[in-house]
């Protein structure tokens, strides 16, 4: 019929094309050996020798069809059961060798390597799950609809509802859309139904089932950082109230003994010497702890660096030729230029310099001071041959000295100083000699060589 579509000619199959290779071999040698049965027998046996051979040459082909056909018909089943992903089916191999014992026996192993790679991903799904609910984090998936996929314990908790009433809802319904977009991480001030505090928020992407996945993770920072503003507290109670006691115990002291002197009739011979050194001692505790106020103020009250190219080597000169109660060499260094705020980094400087000079003195040592360029940024040292660190673990500690006249500020300011340019502050022991050496890293700085000069 016209517009009819032709019919596509069906091949034989795989196994029909081996059944009928087989009787194209077989069927003529039967048939030759019934013409030479018939040229020497004749009658019943004749014709009984004809059937025997039409049997085999039939009946053999056809049993080895169906051999080969449930063989295949087995391997095909444990392959589909692997795609549909049961791996519990395996082939029983009772062949003495050869090929399809080799093919039966890989699709086994393959089985048995897939079970154990299913049953590893269930474990480590199963751990990851346990470990996202017991994190004191909350953590949400959106996929590229804004749809919850998942969300922990602490999540739920967070927006106060069941996980279960939260899954496929989207992140504007959740109140959770401005995570989606804006800066990946940030700090926010943020009131949820299950808490009001300060969220640390961090966002990242990843990829199920090859689609986009957005994870948001919210931590709350409201009770580290009252932990460590109690620990502030503390720590500055405790200096304020060993600064304070070393002065106010004297002056209460001094002046019970000026009332005890001014209440005596009649006062003895020398009573205005001792008023006088009474006064004096008072002036000087006062002083002392006007001293500790500005000291402390200072260092409270740091501004934030103005950051401008800086040559380094000018700078170094500058802060070394202040120092001048030790002898003090400055090492040759590179023409660096760095960015950062002058000022602050040669305050920073200057009170490494006059605490390795501080050291010096009391061993008659000197000072070598230098710089050197880091891969990413600059290194100024300073090294000293003082006696070396008696207290390391107090290096940092605001207002802890062990000098008669000193602050307590001195490194803890050089360190502010350096971690607002992104840097760092470290003291250690000198490798050969006494003494230590003091680094001041700007690691977060780019430097380059100043211009006319080679890199």
């Amino acid at each position: 019929m016209k517009g009819q579509a032709p019919r596509r000619l069906r091949h034989p199959s795989f196994e029909t094309r081996l059944l009928l290779l087989a009787l194209a071999g077989s069927v003529p040698a039967a048939a030759l050996a019934a013409v030479f049965v018939w040229s020497r027998l004749t009658g019943p046996l004749a014709l009984g020798a004809t059937l025997l051979l039409a049997a085999a040459a039939i009946g053999l082909p056809v049993l080895a069809h169906r051999r080969l056909s449930y063989t295949l018909n087995t391997l095909s089943n444990l392959i589909e059961a692997l795609r549909e992903g049961d791996f519990s089916l395996r082939a029983r191999t009772v062949w003495g060798g050869g090929p399809m014992e080799e093919v039966m026996r890989e699709v086994n192993v393959l089985g048995e390597h897939l079970r154990q790679q299913r049953l590893g991903a269930v474990e480590a799904t199963v751990l990851l799950r346990k470990v996202i609910d017991a994190i004191d984090v909350a953590v949400f998936a959106f996929d590229r609809r804004d749809t919850l996929q998942l969300v922990n314990r602490a999540g739920a908790r967070l927006l106060d509802r069941r996980a279960d009433r939260l899954l496929g809802r989207s992140a504007a319904e959740l109140g959770l859309a401005e995570f989606l977009g804006g800066e990946a991480n940030r700090l926010v001030d943020r009131a949820f139904p299950g808490r009001v505090a300060r969220w640390d928020v961090r966002r990242s992407g990843f990829r199920k089932d090859g689609l986009p996945v957005r994870l948001i993770v919210l931590s709350d920072l409201s009770r580290p950082l009252r932990e460590e503003e109690r620990q502030a507290w503390k720590r500055l109670i405790r200096v304020l109230g060993h600064e304070l006691n070393n002065s106010l115990a004297p002056i209460k002291s001094t002046a019970e003994t000026l009332a005890s002197l001014l209440g005596r009739d009649p006062r003895p011979a020398d009573w205005d010497e001792d008023a006088r050194r009474a006064l004096a001692m008072i002036s000087d505790r006062s002083e002392a702890l006007a001293r500790f106020m500005a000291a402390y103020s200072r260092l409270a009250r740091l501004p934030r660096p103005s950051i401008r190219e800086t040559e380094v080597a000018p700078l170094v000169r500058r802060a070394a030729a202040l120092e001048r109660r030790v002898p003090l060499d400055v090492e040759p260094g590179p023409d660096l230029v760095v960015p950062a705020d002058p000022d602050q980094l040669e305050q920073a400087l200057i009170n490494l310099i006059q605490n390795g000079a501080d050291a010096a003195l009391q061993t008659g040592g000197g000072l070598r001071v230098g710089w050197s360029e880091l891969e990413n940024g600059v290194e100024l040292w300073v090294e000293d041959g003082g006696p070396g660190l008696s207290n390391p673990e107090n290096l940092f500690v605001p207002f802890y000295t062990t000098k008669p006249q000193g602050t307590g500020i001195g490194l803890v300011l050089s360190r502010q100083i350096a971690e607002a340019h992104g840097g760092t502050v470290t003291l250690e022991e000198r490798r050969r000699g006494h003494g230590v050496i003091a680094r001041l890293r700007l690691a977060s700085a780019a430097p380059r060589w100043k211009e006319g000069q080679a890199g």
